[in-house]
C-alpha cells in the first residue's frame, strides 16, 4: 500500500512540474476540428510569429505548450493515447530519435515534406522533419590563431592545441550527436581515440553553453571552440555590447572540407502518435517547412534553412559557403548511446 501511495504522489509531482514547466497555452481540451496542438522545446519569438501566421493563414489555433525536450518527451509517455499532443518540436536529431524509438512518433507520407526538405534531414520513414540547420563548426581567436592551422576535428587532438580547447560537457546534446557522427565515419574506435585526445587538449574543465565557450576565447582562457553556428549568430546580435566584442573576436572555421564536410544537426518535429488533429498537424509541419517560414527562421534565428530554395541570412553567407557531411542525421540518434559510453570511458566532463 506505501509503494502504491508512493507511485501515485510521485506521479502528481511529475504533473505538477508540468504544469508549471511554461506552458504558453493548455492543449489538454483542445481536440476541435480547427486547432492543432504543439509541444515545443524551442523558445524564440520568431516561432510564436509563425504560428500566429499559420493561424491568420489557415484559422487553424495553434496551442503550445513548452518544456525542454526531456520534459516533453517524459509527458507524451506519461499521457499516453491519451495525450493531446499533435506535434512535437525538439533540437538534435538525437532526441527526435529517441522520441521515435519510445513509439511517441507516427510516420507521415507528405509529399511537400519531401519536397521541401532534403532526404538527409529527415527520418527515412517519415517519423520526424528538420526545420532549422545548424553546424556544429570550430571558431577561432582572430588575434592567436591562423585558420590556416585549422583542417578537421580530428586534428585538433594534435599537441599543438594542447591546453587551447573549449568545449560545454559531453551530457551535451550537441556534442553527442557530433560523436555519434564521428562513429558513423569511422567506426567505434577512432571515435574514443578523438575523445580522448580533445579531452587531453582542455584549455579548462567544459562549462557553461556554446556562448560561453565563445565568451571563454574573448577572455583569453583558450583559442578555439567547438560552438553551434547559431549561438554565434545571437552573440554577435545581442543587445549586451560585451556579448557582441565576444563574437567579434573569433572567426568561424568548417572542418573537413577536403572529407565528409562539416557535422551538421537539426532542430525538427515529427507528428505524435496520439494525434486526434492529424490533418491540421500535417499541414503545420508542411507550412513550417515552405519558404516563407524558412527564410523567418533564417533571418531572424540565425539557423539555416533545411528548404534549399532559400537563402541563408546575410550574417551566415558572410561565413562563407560550405558543405555539410551528408549522414542522415538518423544515424546521430542511432549511435548516441554508444557516444555516451564513449565520453564516460575517457572521462569527458
Amino acid at each position: 500500500m506505501k509503494k502504491r501511495l508512493g507511485t501515485i504522489l510521485a506521479f502528481l509531482s511529475l504533473l505538477l512540474a508540468w504544469g508549471c514547466a511554461g506552458s504558453s497555452g493548455d492543449a489538454s481540451d483542445d481536440q476541435s476540428p480547427r486547432v492543432v496542438n504543439v509541444y515545443s522545446h524551442r523558445h524564440y519569438d520568431t516561432d510564436q510569429q509563425l504560428f500566429k501566421r499559420f493561424e491568420e493563414l489557415t484559422g487553424i489555433e495553434v496551442k503550445v505548450v513548452k518544456a525542454s525536450a526531456d520534459e516533453l518527451i517524459q509527458r507524451l509517455e506519461a499521457e499516453g493515447q491519451a495525450s493531446p499532443a499533435d506535434v512535437l518540436i525538439t533540437v538534435d536529431a538525437g532526441r527526435l530519435h529517441r522520441a521515435k524509438s519510445k513509439g511517441l512518433l507516427e510516420p507521415v507520407d507528405s509529399s511537400t515534406l519531401g519536397s521541401n526538405i532534403p532526404v538527409n534531414l529527415r527520418d527515412p520513414e517519415g517519423y520526424w522533419f528538420g526545420l532549422t540547420k545548424r553546424a556544429r563548426v570550430v571558431v577561432f581567436s582572430k588575434d592567436r590563431v591562423d585558420p590556416a592551422d585549422l583542417a578537421t576535428y580530428e586534428a585538433l587532438v594534435n599537441s599543438e592545441w594542447k591546453g587551447k580547447i573549449l568545449v560545454r560537457s559531453s551530457s551535451n546534446i550537441y556534442n553527442q550527436s557530433l560523436l555519434a557522427s564521428l562513429i558513423a565515419a569511422s567506426g567505434r574506435e577512432a571515435a574514443k581515440s578523438w575523445a580522448q585526445g580533445i579531452a587531453a587538449n582542455f584549455a579548462r574543465s567544459p562549462k557553461g553553453n556554446d556562448r560561453d565557450q565563445v565568451k571563454a576565447i574573448a577572455a583569453g582562457e583558450g583559442d578555439v571552440a567547438i560552438v553551434n553556428t547559431y549561438y554565434l549568430g545571437r552573440l554577435l546580435n545581442s543587445d549586451n555590447p560585451e556579448e557582441r566584442k565576444a563574437g567579434q573576436a573569433v572567426g568561424v572555421f568548417f572542418p573537413n572540407q577536403d572529407g565528409r564536410g562539416t557535422h551538421i544537426n537539426v532542430s525538427g518535429a515529427g507528428l505524435t502518435s496520439s494525434s486526434k488533429n492529424r490533418e491540421n498537424a500535417i499541414r503545420f509541419l508542411e507550412f513550417l517547412s515552405g519558404e516563407e517560414a524558412q527564410s523567418a527562421f533564417a533571418q531572424a534565428n540565425f539557423e539555416y534553412p533545411v528548404n534549399e530554395r532559400v537563402e541563408a541570412s546575410e550574417l551566415l553567407d558572410s561565413w562563407g559557403k560550405f558543405k555539410g557531411d551528408p549522414v542522415n542525421l538518423a544515424e546521430l540518434g542511432r549511435n548516441n548511446s554508444e557516444a555516451v559510453k564513449i565520453f564516460d570511458e575517457v572521462g569527458w566532463p
